[in-house]
């Protein structure tokens, strides 16, 4: 009985305690919420609709005007028409030719072709630097005038001869003249004849001094 009694005792001590203790844990502590469930919701902007441009109508092409044809409105005023002059007919063929006859349609001789133009040869060159002198490859001796050596004339003539790109002499003339010994020098020199002088391979013409003597025997 008294066993009985106990353990019924120590039930009641230990529901009060521990009601009470729940109570207080209850009291002082608020219990969490509960979880809840999470939604994501994802918002479309809107943008406010672009009216579509007006179709672009293509211009009608601008009609074709004939100049030949007939004015629709009448005009101010009127030109009096121009006779054609002879000259602003491209149809005309006829030429008159000398002072006032000719052909219908006969073709005017062709202009004369201009006169050929004359090329001017080059100055001969004097004999030296660059110039060399010619040799002399035909030699004719002068003829001593018979008046000159009646008279015992003598000495030396000196000449200026041109020389031509062949070599062959086309002038001279007396520098230092003996009257009674010029002619027979002339007459000489203008006999000889040289080597061609060339000038970077070509010959040109040149000019000389020679030295004709005269020596009584």
């Amino acid at each position: 009985m008294r066993t009985r009694t106990f353990v019924l005792s120590l039930v009641l001590h230990v529901l009060l305690v521990g009601g009470f203790m729940v109570t207080r844990i209850m009291a002082a502590t608020d219990l969490p919420d509960p979880p809840r469930a999470i939604t994501f919701m994802i918002v479309r902007p809107e943008f406010p609709a672009v009216p579509a441009p007006p179709a672009r109508a293509n211009p009608s092409p601008a009609p074709a005007v004939n100049p030949d044809a007939a004015p629709v409105e009448e005009p101010e005023f009127l030109r009096p028409e121009l006779p054609d002059r002879p000259d602003d007919n491209p149809l005309r063929t006829d030429v008159i030719l000398g002072g006032g006859g000719g052909d219908i349609g006969a073709i005017p001789d062709a202009p004369p072709a201009p006169p050929a133009r004359r090329v001017e040869s080059q100055p001969p060159m004097r004999v030296g630097g660059i110039i060399r002198q010619p040799q002399k490859i035909h030699h004719v001796a002068p003829v001593y005038p018979e008046i000159a050596r009646s008279a015992r004339v003598s000495g030396i003539v000196i000449l200026e001869a041109v020389l031509a790109e062949d070599g062959t002499v086309r002038d001279v003339r007396v520098l230092r003249s003996v009257p009674l010994l010029d002619a027979a020098a002339l007459a000489a020199v203008r006999a000889w004849r040289f080597t061609p002088t060339l000038l970077n391979g070509t010959p040109v013409a040149v000019v000389m001094t020679v030295t004709v003597a005269f020596h009584l025997n």
